[in-house]
């Protein structure tokens, strides 16, 4: 659960609970700064940040090379795929706030999104590949609110989003086959999955409790990825339909907090950020991969660092399921 900027991930997690570049690996195993760590067919590129210099930046990770995106003396944070593949959103506090930038896939062309001083963070892009949606956060003493809004690229044009919804809205993830998005939201206590059809303009609860967050959906839509931490406190990754029903837990770890998913091209597995720990502001994160069609993990990434908020690109391989 919890976003890319702290306090925001801290609020979510107690409420419910230059670019250089490293070989990691010589063949198709899963990796550390060590050399593999397992045998998997590992196709594609991951975006994640991490705080393995001092601060957070993005790092891409591949099959044979781990390679570091920005590099500067802020933080750079919550990557993002564009639908083709050719950038990559993500936020930075250069001035102290956070805003929204966008860059190529290798680093180049950073380009500022919008400019404010409240908090523009945990976004994603539509569909179409011409706007993104994304979270202010605007406190008021130790309170913080959160609702979604919208930004046009190419004009900077700002919308508030589901302004009709009676509470908190945040972490939005849109559908690639029907025009709907799945978002986190807070109507009382807790937080919710729900899903919102651009169709009909209804939005529905996918989960109830209060212990539910960040929807992410397969590359062909027909499953939704999410973290709930009804089993076991802490946070599962399951996943269940778009319309809520089906819902089935992946990760079967009491001893662990597992976060942040997101699905690989080929809708085989899923990639997410793991701990013993239950803040991401303390001990180590690391990445890791769970098979959906048995629920078998498999560690992907260890830097002995903060590693967290994987985004996989879809465009690496053909989007299809088992």
């Amino acid at each position: 659960m919890g976003g890319k900027r702290i306090g925001w991930i801290l609020i979510l997690l107690l409420l419910w609970g230059c670019s250089a570049s490293e070989s990691v690996s010589d063949g198709d195993g899963a990796v550390d700064d060590q050399g593999p760590r397992a045998e998997f067919a590992f196709r594609g590129r991951i975006a994640f940040q991490s705080n393995r210099d001092g601060d957070r930046d993005i790092y891409l990770l591949t099959k044979t090379r781990l390679r570091k995106l920005t590099d500067n003396t802020w933080h750079d944070e919550y990557p993002q795929w564009s639908p083709d593949g050719s950038r990559i959103a993500y936020t930075a506090n250069p001035e102290g706030h956070y805003d929204l930038f966008v860059m190529n896939a290798d680093g180049s062309q950073v380009t500022r999104i919008t400019s404010s001083p409240k908090d523009e963070i945990e976004h994603a892009w539509f569909p179409d590949g011409k706007s993104l949606a994304f979270t202010i956060e605007e406190r008021k003493g130790i309170r913080r609110r959160f609702s979604l809004w919208s930004v046009e690229l190419e004009t900077g044009k700002i919308e508030r989003m589901l302004s009709d919804f009676p509470g908190y809205t945040a972490l939005p993830n849109f559908s690639p086959s029907d025009p709907l998005m799945g978002f986190t939201g807070k109507k009382a206590i807790g937080w919710d999955v729900f899903m919102h059809d651009f169709r009909t303009g209804g939005t529905q609860a996918l989960t109830q409790g209060g212990k539910a967050c960040r929807p992410h959906f397969s590359p062909d839509g027909g499953k939704v990825a999410y973290v709930s931490a009804k089993a076991d406190g802490k946070g599962d990754i399951w996943i269940m339909n778009p319309d809520g029903s089906e819902k089935q837990r992946l990760t079967e770890r009491d001893e662990t907090s597992d976060y942040f998913p997101s699905w690989s091209p080929d809708g085989k597995y899923i990639v997410f950020s793991s701990s013993l720990q239950h803040r991401i502001d303390r001990g180590a994160w690391s990445l890791f991969l769970v098979r959906v069609s048995t629920g078998t993990v498999i560690p992907l990434f260890k830097s002995g660092h903060r590693d967290l908020f994987p985004d996989w690109d879809w465009n690496s391989v053909p989007a299809r399921r088992n």
